[in-house]
């Protein structure tokens, strides 16, 4: 199978005079399914339409938009495998000086708001072609939310965009329909009650169950109003017993349909099981490639979706709470392909996906989960009904690495503590450190202060300290010298200076090591974590939450856990006065900060004395 035509030229060698559906995306090409672009575009060309693709495209002109012509049904747009305004600028709003998603990591080659640009630039030019968008970027603006970069609540970016229809979530299968709708002759307005889409209308629909939001005017003014369209959002996202969603806008609806259903095994080995080159497109071959490839060129996802519900992360509300599993046989054939790339040297350098230890695990009884409202299965504790027996990842692990031409199969995705603690089993850990484990392995506490775990959905220092013993148990009856590689973050909501020091002396006295990996929060749409960070308080509980929110209050959390960075020596200093800690400024052993030598010249030693 062809790679998807991005040009004129690549239209003639194929033979093909008219596209079905052209792709616009904000990441260069690159033919591997961690890309959504090719992931989504392969699985459209396996069902027997002719797609193309725009990457990139130079919004500044309409040459790129028109190079490939007007598609017979749709065109689809998407920002990239991020959102823009996180790819372009850090978490103080500085710009970015590389873009891993672009050739040579060169920034600057998508606009801020990319969905919103380019959808306007077709709409210009193309104002009778069928518009969809999609991706992380739509999908997670689908309803009025707080944008941290211009700090106010945005409306919907259906309306702002015009699209005809919004996919949200892993859209394969929605898109597939929508496309073979279209291609039935059915115009895109009547395409209103499939799952997994949304669109704006003049009057909310009469049929079915709805659950009605604040209206964006409200949402936009009241914390409190904000806060109760954030938890109806996230209450009503199972896909089982989950209601559509009405959001009125002015005079205009905008009508989110119920999430789509899980993908069976079968539907989800389909999606990959394409004929992947896994590889850039050759005309970024000048520019050294795309750096986002090297870090999964040899890797495998092994599933979708992700239970922990933790408040900052949006996967869940994008992917599902419910892992849906490829199978073991699908995992080998992939695998297998990796082996006869150029240049493999043996090594899958992952196995997993958002949380790497939830491959085919789910409910004891399907039933009670299908009507279940939990936000998280294992936070503030691990669902009593949940089947957390990991040997299906212990025997597909098994399984990879006894494939020939594989030597080591590592798993470099994080891994869940919390669930690593709670396998029945009790098989993972020490197949993951025998075996699986190249010297480090990434967990992600997050914090060890509990009032902070909390505001996260995250578990407490308690069950960390736990998970530490047990992995250097593990690793002592292994006969192996492993270390974890933590993950940090500084300023979510409830968490205080006072918290950072209390990290960061806890840090200092329990792991013996500077931490590199520290994480400032980022307000992304439509997380519980942004919502917090927007209005002060807890949208499931009510209670206010201490926010950080100046530059000066972030860099200040930040530096007090990089306390020995000299560029951050300043800051530490003042948090500690601030603080009323300047004990921790010393010569002692329990001191983060020794005194600076005194300034000012240097005292000139005496002269010698000499004999007479």
């Amino acid at each position: 199978m062809s790679l998807l035509v991005t040009t004129p030229e690549e239209m003639r060698q194929q033979g093909i005079s008219c596209l079905d559906f052209i792709l616009v995306s904000g990441d260069a090409y690159v033919d591997h399914p961690a890309f959504a672009a090719a992931l989504l575009g392969r699985f459209l060309q396996a069902h027997g339409y002719r797609v193309g693709l725009i990457a990139q495209p130079r919004w500044q002109s309409p040459d790129d938009f028109l190079a490939l012509g007007a598609p017979r049904l749709a065109f689809g747009v998407s920002a990239g495998n991020l959102d823009s305004m996180l790819a372009n600028t850090t978490a103080d709003k500085k710009r970015r000086r590389s873009d891993a998603y672009s050739p040579g990591g060169t920034p600057g080659l998508r606009p801020d708001r990319a969905t919103l640009v380019y959808c306007n630039r077709l709409r210009e030019l193309f104002p009778a072609v069928p518009l969809i968008i999609g991706g992380i970027e739509a999908s997670l603006r689908r309803l009025a939310h707080y944008d941290y970069w211009e700090d106010r609540v945005r409306r919907s970016i259906l309306l702002d965009s015009r699209a005809h229809l919004l996919v949200y979530g892993m859209g394969e299968y929605p898109l597939l329909e929508v496309l073979r709708r279209l291609d039935a002759g059915q115009d895109i307005r009547a395409i209103t009650s499939l799952r997994g889409t949304a669109y704006v209308t003049a009057e909310p629909p009469e049929e079915g169950e709805w659950v009605t939001l604040p209206p964006y005017e409200e949402v936009a003014s009241s914390p409190e109003a904000f806060n109760r369209a954030t938890r109806t959002a996230y209450l009503e996202s199972n896909p089982y017993c989950g209601r559509g969603l009405l959001q009125r806008h002015g005079d205009r609806w905008v009508v989110i349909n119920p999430p789509p259903l899980p993908l069976t095994t079968e539907q989800l080995d389909a999606v990959y099981d394409q004929p992947f080159t896994r590889q850039p497109h050759p005309r970024y071959r000048q520019a050294g490639g795309v750096p986002a490839l090297e870090t999964v060129r040899h890797s495998l996802t092994s599933h979708r979706g992700c239970f922990g519900g933790c408040h900052f992360c949006s996967l869940a509300l994008h992917q599902g709470k419910f892992i849906q599993s490829r199978s073991p046989a699908s995992l080998r054939r992939e695998a297998q392909a990796v082996c006869a790339l150029p240049g493999f040297a043996g090594t899958i350098t992952d196995v997993g996906g958002p949380s790497a230890n939830m491959y085919r695990l789910g409910g004891r009884q399907p039933e009670r989960c299908r009507s279940c409202r939990r936000v998280s299965c294992l936070f503030p504790d691990v669902c009593a009904w949940l089947d957390t027996d990991h040997r299906p990842s212990v025997q597909l692990l098994r399984a990879l690495r006894q494939l020939p031409g594989i030597r080591r199969v590592f798993v470099a995705s994080g891994v869940r503590f919390d669930l690593v603690l709670a396998d029945r089993s009790s098989a993972y850990l020490e197949e993951l450190c025998a075996h699986h484990v190249g010297g480090q392995l990434k967990i992600a506490p997050e914090h060890v202060v509990d009032h902070v775990t909390a505001a996260m959905g995250k578990p407490g220092r308690a069950c960390y300290e736990r998970f530490i013993r047990a992995f250097a148990e593990t690793n002592r009856r292994l006969g192996r010298r492993q270390y974890l590689v933590p993950y940090f973050m500084a300023s979510h909501p409830g968490c205080r200076l006072q918290d950072m020091l209390e990290l960061a002396l806890w840090v200092r006295d329990h792991l013996g090591h500077f931490p590199e990996q520290v994480q400032d929060f980022t307000p992304t749409p439509m997380t519980v974590s942004t919502a917090m960070y927007h209005t002060g308080l807890h949208p499931f509980n009510g209670r206010p939450l201490a926010v950080a929110r100046t530059p000066q209050e972030r860099a200040a959390q930040r530096a007090l856990l990089q306390y020995r960075d000299p560029r951050a020596r300043a800051t530490v200093e003042r948090a500690l006065h601030l603080l009323g800690r300047t004990d921790l400024i010393g010569e002692g052993r329990h001191c983060l900060l020794r005194p600076l030598p005194p300034r000012g010249p240097a005292s000139k030693k005496p002269p010698p004395s000499g004999g007479g």
